[in-house]
């Protein structure tokens, strides 16, 4: 079984594989004052509620953008695991070209992004992740990463939203059945949701545009279910998207004996 691993800087997102098949995911708050010893509790009682032992977790795959979470999940791939732990990161070989000002600046998860949507949906191919930033990347024929969008994600514009309006209150982020909304949740609801949805589908027109066209839109993310179906452009939803793109790095670097402790 291999384990594949996305720390985020909201939250982390962890998958068990045997082979190809995902048996299990689960999605936790990131916890950036987290140690080895606790991430391992962790992960043996998600293991071990589905049965699975956590000895028999073969190999690591990490993504981190959370320094502190990179070396606890270090940690605790070598006190912990029976398994060789991989670190994703815009140094290692993944047959992805990076034709960009500066390739170090590559996120992990962006380029697991990029990798699973190449390898299974083909290329060109724009990826949408909705989490904490929303991150448009644009992978053109022959794996050729061309180029992204960055801009303020979900989660942390409507934090700001409640955090700055005294007299609007946290209501559960869902899709509306209507732009017009008849009270303060649904107008909210409906600001974020078609708000967001708009910003995506305005951002992949032009992205599109310039890389000369695109054979499918993937969204991932946390958020990719509740603005993705508002949009005009995303085509495919795939919450696994980075942890699949973790496995597929994974496989291949094995595949020439490069996986290490």
């Amino acid at each position: 079984m291999l384990l594949t691993v996305d720390v985020g800087n909201s939250h982390t997102a962890l998958a068990v594989f045997r082979r190809d098949r995902l048996l299990h995911s689960w999605r936790l708050p990131s916890n950036r004052e987290a140690t080895a010893d606790g991430l391992a509790m962790v992960l043996r009682e998600l293991l071990g509620h589905r049965g699975l032992p956590l000895l028999g977790i073969e190999g690591l795959a990490l993504a981190s953008v959370v320094p502190p979470l990179t070396e606890a999940w270090r940690e605790l791939a070598a006190g912990y695991l029976n398994a060789p732990a991989l670190e994703v990161g815009a140094g290692l070989e993944t047959g992805l070209q990076l034709e960009v000002d500066h390739p170090a600046e590559m996120g992990a998860d962006r380029i697991a992004d990029c990798v699973a949507a190449w390898r299974l949906y083909g290329a060109p191919v724009i990826v949408v992740d909705c989490g904490t930033a929303t991150k448009i990347e644009a992978i053109a024929a022959g794996g050729r990463y061309v180029g992204g969008v960055i801009a303020p994600g979900i989660g942390i514009s409507t934090e700001a939203l409640f955090a700055r309006a005294a007299l609007l209150y946290r209501v559960p982020l869902v899709a509306p059945a209507r732009v017009l909304g008849k009270n303060t949740a649904e107008q909210v609801q409906a600001g974020v949701v078609f708000g967001f949805a708009g910003q995506i589908d305005a951002l992949v027109e032009r992205v599109r545009q310039e890389m000369g066209g695109a054979r499918c839109v993937v969204a991932t993310g946390g958020f990719s279910g509740l603005v993705a179906p508002a949009t005009r452009t995303v085509t495919e939803v795939d919450p696994a998207l980075t942890l699949q793109g973790l496995r597929l790095i994974y496989e291949a670097q094995a595949a020439m004996g490069a996986t290490h402790r």
